[in-house]
């Protein structure tokens, strides 16, 4: 029995953005609706800080115990990151204890190329 070590290649998923430019075409209604969502939850100070925070943070994700000082108490910050999370935002998982938190991959994107202007 051999211990040798297979590596395997990590699969990035795959980022689809959700709408066109605005410049470019109309939005449907369902978009409309999903993107307004999601600028309402990160229309609040406290949300998009904990949002940079979660984007910023070294390998793409986050422990909830170390973005939580932003200024409001933990419970608050826990409802922040609910309302993050129920736009599409973020994505979570429990770890013993702790909350990880992620930036949905395609997000970032959708929003960079709905406010694309020179496209």
């Amino acid at each position: 029995m051999s211990n040798s070590r297979v590596e395997l290649p990590v699969l990035e998923p795959e980022v689809v953005p959700c709408c066109p430019p605005l410049t470019s075409a109309e939005l449907s209604e369902a978009d409309a609706v999903r993107m307004a969502a999601m600028f309402k939850a990160l229309g609040d100070p406290v949300r998009l800080r904990l949002f940079s925070k979660v984007a910023s943070h070294q390998g793409g994700e986050a422990c909830v115990c170390d973005i939580q000082d932003v200024g409001v108490s933990q419970p608050t910050v826990s409802h922040h990151l609910k309302k993050l999370r129920e736009a599409g935002l973020l994505t979570s998982e429990r770890r013993g204890t702790w909350v990880y938190y992620r930036v949905e991959p395609s997000v970032l994107a959708g929003l960079a190329q709905l406010l694309d202007l020179n496209r």
